[in-house]
């Protein structure tokens, strides 16, 4: 947020985190005294973490195992050929993880044997189950994590809970944080935002779908933005098993009070650009999310760029990361800056490299939101 403010010429107080009633969340004040407007922004945090840390604490050969069920799951319930179909690069980044491990557990497997694909004496086979062992464990998976490869495991474990909702304690966060949601929207407010990234957006549509089942008025005379970054609810949502979160999703387009912005960039492969997840979720008859395009190298000086642009799930982690440069997306300014978030369908990248700031008269009340 600092960084924002630097970018884009505001002042910015972040303040510390707080823990009150099951709810996490922290103020941010924006303002910018010579123009005489001040922003107060609360932003609760619905944090998936600890169920990712409950899938990596387990034993490595239980991970293996379970990943490669999951894979299974994803290819039988259709999700592979969707993902194929609709996203192709998407198609490549499910099955990356497991083609690697595959492979290391091919030398591994190769290395173990050696003695009986050589003709050597049995008595060296202890040897090569050794060296399979050190190679795979020792060797293969350490190297293997600057892929995020095992998180990957996790990831799609994750997924297909997330689908299915045959998990306890997946299904137990979406229940916490509905009721902590429908808390933080009995407050007042100008503009509620429920932003979210990569499988937090699968985890938003069924906890926001939750609570339109339970409380259809909730969001009655409010103005509510659903933001979508990176475009991956249909990692989820294409599953056959998937037919809640598919509701849920369709309940959200239609939810008359509701703006849904889906931002997407073609230079992140984590997502499905340029499909309607409404469509594809077997809503075509309700209103599209809107789609707003960014291109992250104009985000980043060069120099960064070239750094990270072959690094896949960095650059689709840059959606909430700090920019360098101003460009029509900026997670901070949309979040906690002087415009409601809803100009976001529309702010364009000549607008943002004005110096000046015009800024819309509906975003400068003086008032907070």
């Amino acid at each position: 947020m600092q960084r924002t403010a630097e970018l884009w010429g505001l002042d910015a107080d972040v303040g510390t985190l707080q823990q009150e009633g099951g709810r996490a969340y922290f103020d941010i004040e924006t303002s910018r005294p010579e123009d005489g407007w001040r922003t107060s922004s609360r932003f609760f945090v619905f944090d998936h973490g600890a169920i990712v840390d409950h899938l990596a604490a387990r034993p490595l050969a239980t991970r293996l195992v379970q990943g490669f069920r999951t894979a299974a799951a994803v290819v039988m319930e259709g999700g592979a050929f969707g993902y194929f179909r609709h996203a192709w690069r998407f198609g490549l980044f499910f099955i990356f993880p497991f083609l690697l491990v595959g492979l290391g557990m091919a030398i591994s497997l190769a290395l173990a044997t050696y003695p009986l694909w050589l003709g050597l004496g049995l008595w060296q086979l202890p040897i090569g189950i050794a060296l399979g062992y050190l190679f795979f464990a020792k060797l293969f998976i350490p190297w293997s994590d600057r892929f995020h490869t095992l998180h990957l495991f996790s990831d799609w474990d994750m997924a297909v809970a997330v689908s299915r909702l045959d998990n306890a304690i997946v299904n137990d966060w979406i229940e916490k944080s509905a009721q902590a949601a429908s808390q933080a929207f009995e407050l007042q407010a100008d503009e509620y935002v429920i932003s979210s990234h990569s499988m937090g957006s699968s985890m938003a549509a069924q906890t926001i779908g939750l609570l339109l089942e339970r409380e259809p008025d909730l969001l009655d005379g409010k103005r509510v933005v659903f933001v979508t970054l990176g475009g991956a609810t249909l990692q989820c949502a294409l599953l056959r098993s998937a037919s809640v979160l598919r509701a849920r999703v369709g309940a959200i387009a239609r939810a008359k009070n509701v703006t849904w912005l889906e931002v997407q960039c073609l230079t992140d492969v984590i997502s499905f650009y340029k499909s309607s997840v409404t469509a594809l979720t077997g809503h075509p008859d309700a209103p599209q999310p809107r789609l707003v395009f960014l291109r992250i190298k104009n985000m980043l000086f060069a120099e960064r760029y070239k750094r990270i642009k072959l690094d896949f799930l960095r650059v689709h982690r840059q959606y909430v990361l700090a920019s360098d440069r101003r460009s029509n997306f900026d997670f901070g300014l949309m979040t906690a800056g002087p415009l409601a978030a809803v100009t976001f369908k529309r702010f364009s990248g000549e607008w943002a490299q004005d110096a000046e700031l015009d800024y819309p008269e509906e975003a400068v009340n003086g008032e907070p939101h």
